[in-house]
């Protein structure tokens, strides 16, 4: 009987309790199979059936083309010249995502979007529309009611509105025509595995846990991103492989420190793996305020002089701040917020004082502004 030397059994428990201490995750949540993809589809429609909210022809005329094409096609021709007010009629954009494995026949949800200036598409009805894809291909068929969250009302120049109102959906309102074809494996006939946040780290434990739970190599790491794997080649051996591999745990690697900030919003987001080193961090506002009071300058009786208005300024320049301040180390996300609150600063001086601590190499942390 083999029995486990005392450093090699220390080590063992240490794993274990490692992998008790972190939580795993479904592979399916950090990996993707290249070719399991969405494709976009986009149509340009017309919407009939509106209470006098479409578009306007004077604005829009490309609305009355588009209906008198239509109208041709039905077997209705319209005199030439003819002016139509088209009240009831937007014209619209189409969108929908056809989702990998999807087959002639199925249902697909809908947006529609107005690109005229018709006030509301409430109501309204999606007359048949083809919806192609970049290929200029038709793939699916697209006609229903809309339904439109927004809501409003005018009257006597008033008007209240709820919501937005020029677009609206269609659930299971286009019907797929054409499959597009799927290609899972490559040229050697190999399944590619793409991670969705490329890691060496992550990359190298998807590689083992997927050796070990096969029993043997079936995948080998091409790079950070992209996992190789030799799966069965028939197509129910190929599916109940890639379900077992989508349902196996990994262990998450450590997360990158990083802090997000909206330069927009004003937003600040950290992860907590920020770290904070020693600092020194001066805070201030500095406002100018110019008071402006007009005075009037009266001339002396028979004096021959003008009445005139003498402006009088005064300028106060204010600096508010906190002084110099210590910045301590920190170990967690609650100290690292706790010692940034206490410079009193707004979310906007707080993006300026993060990216200075980051030029000074106090802030272990990527800084990333979108």
């Amino acid at each position: 009987m083999n029995f486990l030397r005392p450093s090699r059994l220390l080590a063992l428990l240490l794993a274990l309790c490692a992998i008790g201490s972190a939580q795993a995750e479904r592979l399916r949540d950090l990996a993707e199979f290249a070719g399991v993809r969405s494709n976009a589809l986009v149509g340009y429609g017309l919407v009939v059936g509106l209470d006098g909210s479409g578009d306007q022809t004077m604005q829009a005329p490309f609305t009355g083309q588009s209906l008198t094409n239509m109208l041709s096609q039905l077997g209705i021709t319209v005199p030439p010249g003819t002016n139509m007010q088209l009240r009831n009629v937007a014209a619209v954009m189409v969108t929908a995502d056809l989702q990998a494995f999807a087959r002639p026949g199925q249902h697909l949800d809908v947006v529609v979007s107005s690109v005229g200036n018709a006030r509301s598409l409430r109501g309204g009805t999606l007359l048949m529309t083809p919806l192609k894809g970049v290929d200029g291909e038709t793939y699916a068929l697209a006609q229903g009611n809309l339904l439109v969250g927004g809501a409003g009302a005018q009257s006597g120049g008033s008007s209240v509105q709820i919501n937005q109102q020029a677009g609206g959906r269609i659930s299971r309102g286009a019907i797929v025509e054409r499959a597009v074809p799927l290609q899972l494996q490559n040229d050697l006939g190999l399944l590619e595995l793409q991670l969705k946040q490329p890691d060496f780290g992550m990359a190298q434990r998807m590689v083992t846990a997927i050796n070990y739970a096969f029993g043997r190599t079936v995948a080998s790491a091409q790079d950070g991103g992209l996992i190789l794997l030799d799966a069965p080649r028939d197509p129910n051996g190929r599916v109940n492989f890639m379900a077992r591999l989508e349902s196996l745990d990994i262990l998450p690697g450590e997360v990158a420190p990083k802090v997000i900030i909206n330069s927009r919003s004003g937003a600040v987001v950290l992860n907590g793996t920020v770290r904070l080193q020693n600092a020194a961090v001066a805070h201030g506002n500095l406002s100018v305020v110019i008071d402006n009071q007009p005075k009037v300058s009266q001339p002396a009786p028979f004096s021959g002089g003008e009445t005139v208005v003498v402006p009088d300024s005064q300028i106060t320049v204010e600096q508010q701040g906190t002084g110099l301040r210590m910045v301590a180390p920190s170990a967690n996300l609650l100290e690292v917020v706790k010692a940034l609150n206490a410079l009193g600063a707004t979310p906007q001086d707080l993006m300026s004082i993060l990216e200075a601590l980051k030029a000074a190499g106090a802030l272990r942390a990527e800084l990333e502004i979108i």
